[in-house]
């Protein structure tokens, strides 16, 4: 399969299926795909990043190796929504190494708190800060306030997820 000709094609549920089914869990396979996502023009990054994320979460063992380049894609200026909330849906499922943890945390507070990133760049923030407040229980009180702080500007998806992970930070 040619991975760029197919990407371009057409953008699908379907087509993303194909794409995933053709990887499966063959490193070198991703390893196109993950070149395509991270030095791809804009449109092709863009949607690759759809099944990057499946083949990763069907395959986490696959992502190992590209964490460092996911932070970095994550910082790109001007990186397109789909790959910031695809990569971090990604990292909800996958283990994080610890050597990452400063930097998603970082960033992830500083989506949560800036008024014009996309609200499921926020949500799945949220759920990563949750997971790894667990780790590293010092979190919790910030992400507890930035919640409540950021409450009445947020969207639907922000306050759903939030109230959920309000009320397990209780519980911890």
């Amino acid at each position: 399969m040619d991975l760029l000709s197919t990407i371009l094609a057409k953008h699908s549920k379907e087509q993303t299926d194909l794409i995933v089914k053709y990887i499966g869990k063959d490193p070198k396979r991703f390893a196109d795909l993950m070149n395509l996502f991270l030095k791809g023009e804009y449109r092709v990054t863009q949607r690759a990043a759809w099944p990057m994320r499946i083949c990763g979460i069907n395959h986490p063992e696959l992502v190992k190796p590209w964490y460092g380049k996911l932070m970095q894609k994550m910082k790109e200026p001007g990186v397109h929504n789909s790959v910031l909330r695809n990569t971090l849906r990604l990292l909800q499922y996958v283990p994080l190494p610890e050597k990452y943890h400063g930097e998603i945390m970082t960033a992830c507070f500083d989506w949560m708190a800036d008024i014009t990133a996309p609200a499921a760049v926020k949500a799945f923030s949220i759920t990563l800060l949750h997971q790894l407040s667990g780790k590293y229980p010092e979190i919790g009180d910030e992400l507890a306030f930035i919640i409540k702080d950021r409450w009445d500007e947020e969207t639907a998806a922000f306050r759903s997820r939030g109230r959920k992970v309000l009320a397990a930070l209780k519980k911890q």
